[in-house]
């Protein structure tokens, strides 16, 4: 069974191609950019079983073509690695391409298997030094470096994400650091740059929860496509 928060039945924005993507239910982060605070919670979402799971993804198969599949995101799939390397075996049986996006905080035995099974790694590198990574993040950048080591010794094709937020990470020094993340690892075949954007305020108002970061604007276009120059 997996604790599943949600379910996209036809996504185009996590991993490659078209994607059947199943948001899970919990999170050890508590970034203060988070988009998803509804997800923190590991004892709430709908508890869904694997073989329901692949059914409803097979489904859609017609619609992946070469390139698309299904991706487990959240939350944090790592939480809950075991069963998704049920599920992710099903999928390879059956030639449905596997895709895991995550924070890349969560280390252990399962996650190596989970590994083993998946096609894909889209790995959010929140911010490219240690400081920033503990007081907005709550973990350690050496955890996250850690969890790439291990992708790239596989090696699994993977996809570099960060959200760029005004006044912490827009600066060239850190996509230099980025960069160099990107060079040093042959694992790593594209990095995306993403905006923050605060149209989750009102989940935070709806939990009752201050969101952290109201206070910074959301970066301009013409500042995200000149940072995306730098790479």
């Amino acid at each position: 069974m997996l604790r599943v928060h949600s379910i996209q039945s036809l996504g185009t924005l996590d991993g490659p191609g078209v994607r059947f993507v199943v948001f899970l239910q919990g999170c050890n982060l508590r970034c203060k950019c988070c988009h998803n605070p509804d997800t923190w919670d590991m004892s709430a979402g709908t508890l869904v079983s694997i073989e329901e799971l692949f059914s409803r993804a097979v489904r859609y198969r017609e619609y992946f073509g070469k390139q698309g599949g299904i991706t487990l995101s959240g939350g944090e799939p790592l939480l809950q690695a075991d069963a998704i390397s049920d599920l992710f075996s099903l999928c390879r049986e059956a030639g449905i391409n596997t895709c895991i996006d995550t924070s890349g905080s969560v280390m252990n035995e399962d996650v190596k298997r989970l590994l083993t099974l998946t096609d894909r790694v889209l790995l959010d590198i929140k911010y490219t030094n240690s400081d920033d990574y503990l007081k907005y993040a709550g973990c350690s950048l050496d955890k996250v470096m850690d969890f790439l080591s291990l992708v790239d010794s596989f090696p699994i094709p993977t996809t570099l994400r960060q959200v760029i937020i005004p006044t912490i990470n827009d600066s060239d020094e850190n996509i230099e650091v980025l960069k160099k993340i990107r060079d040093t690892f042959s694992c790593v075949d594209s990095v995306e740059l993403l905006a923050f954007r605060k149209l989750c305020e009102t989940k935070y108002e709806s939990l009752s929860i201050p969101f952290p970061f109201a206070h910074i604007p959301e970066p301009s276009r013409s500042k995200m496509d000149y940072l995306s120059s730098l790479l």
